[in-house]
C-alpha cells in the first residue's frame, strides 16, 4: 500500500487529461470577429476623413469643366494646366505676392502672440499683486465674446484713426495680449513651476525681468511652440480679418486670393483655385510637421505638477 505524500506526488507529475487542456485557438477565435470589426470600422472612418482631401487631390489634375458633377476621384486623362496657370498670377498679381503677405502676418502674429501673452501670463502666474484674481477672471471671460459682436466697433475705431487698408488691424491685437486663450495656456504651465527657481534668482540678485528671459520662458518652450503653431495656422487661414481691412489687392493674404478666382459674372476656375488651395496646405503643413513633438510635449506636461 502506498503511502499518502508518494501518491501526492504522483498526482502531481501526472499529465494532465485530456478534459482539463482548455484549447488555446478559442479565445482567439473569439477575438477573431470583434478585432476585424473594429480594423474595418476605423478604415471606413479613415475613408470619409480622407475623402474631401483625395477628392482636392484629384480635381487639381482635372479641367474646370469636369470638376464640378464629376463623380471619379481621379481624372483619366490628368491635366497640370491648373498648376501651370499659378505661374501666370491672378489678375496680374502673382501667387508670391499672397504667399508673402499671408507669412508677413503669420510671422508677425506669431511674435506678437509669444512675447505679449508670455509676459502677460508670467505676471499672473508668478507675480501677486492687487486684483489679480479679478483680473485673470475678467480675461477668461472675453472668451465668452463671439468675434463677431467687436467686429463693427473695432472697424470703426481703426476706420477713424485711417489704419484701413494696412496690416496694423490684424497685428496690434497680437502684441496687446488679446488672445486669452493662450495666456491661460501660458499661465497653467507657469503655475506647475516650482517657487524654488524664483527664490534662488533672488538671492542672486535677478529681478523679475531677468527671471522671465533666464528661467521661466526657457522651461515654457513647449506651451510657446505650442501657441506658435496654432497662431501660425489661425493667422494664415484667417479670411474675415483681411476681408474687412484690406482693399488693394496686391495686400490679400492667400485666403483672399483663392476668392479671386472667381470673376464678376460668378464664373469660378475650379482647377486654379483647387491647385493653389493645396499649395496653400504646405507650409502650414511644414510648420506643423516641424514642431509637432514640441506640441505633443506640450500637451503631456501641461498638467503635470513641478
Amino acid at each position: 500500500m502506498s503511502s499518502p505524500n508518494l501518491s501526492t506526488s504522483l498526482d502531481q507529475g501526472a499529465p494532465p487529461s485530456a478534459t482539463d487542456v482548455t484549447p488555446r485557438g478559442g479565445g482567439l477565435r473569439h477575438r477573431l470577429p470583434a478585432s476585424l470589426a473594429w480594423h474595418l470600422g476605423s478604415l471606413l472612418i479613415l475613408a470619409v476623413i480622407l475623402y474631401p482631401v483625395i477628392w482636392v487631390v484629384g480635381g487639381s489634375f482635372k479641367k474646370s469643366e469636369d470638376i464640378v458633377g464629376s463623380l471619379d476621384l481621379f481624372p483619366g486623362n490628368p491635366v497640370v494646366d491648373n498648376y501651370k496657370s499659378l505661374a501666370d498670377g491672378i489678375a496680374d498679381i502673382s501667387i508670391s505676392t499672397f504667399f508673402l503677405n499671408s507669412l508677413l502676418l503669420a510671422v508677425g502674429s506669431v511674435v506678437g502672440i509669444l512675447v505679449s501673452c508670455s509676459l502677460t501670463a508670467y505676471a499672473f502666474a508668478r507675480i501677486r499683486f492687487a486684483g489679480r484674481n479679478l483680473l485673470f477672471t475678467l480675461m477668461i471671460g472675453t472668451l465668452l465674446l463671439p468675434y463677431h459682436v467687436l467686429l463693427i466697433p473695432q472697424y470703426v475705431l481703426f476706420r477713424n484713426m485711417e489704419m484701413i487698408n494696412t496690416y496694423t488691424p490684424l497685428l496690434l491685437g497680437k502684441y496687446l495680449a488679446t488672445e486669452a486663450f493662450f495666456v491661460f495656456l501660458m499661465v497653467q504651465f507657469m503655475r506647475n513651476m516650482p517657487r524654488e527657481l524664483d527664490e534662488a534668482a533672488r538671492l542672486d540678485g535677478c529681478g523679475h525681468l531677468r527671471i522671465y528671459w533666464s528661467i521661466v520662458l526657457p522651461l515654457s518652450r513647449p506651451a510657446l511652440i505650442t501657441s506658435a503653431i496654432f497662431t501660425f495656422i489661425n493667422s494664415w487661414n484667417d479670411f474675415m480679418g483681411p476681408l474687412i481691412y484690406l482693399n488693394e489687392p496686391d495686400k490679400y493674404t492667400v485666403s483672399l486670393g483663392l476668392k479671386m478666382f472667381v470673376d464678376q459674372e460668378g464664373l469660378a476656375n475650379y482647377g486654379g483655385m483647387i491647385a493653389m488651395s493645396l499649395v496653400a496646405l504646405l507650409p502650414v503643413l511644414a510648420f506643423f510637421l516641424a514642431f509637432q513633438r514640441y506640441l505633443i510635449d506640450g500637451m503631456a506636461t501641461s498638467g503635470l505638477k513641478g
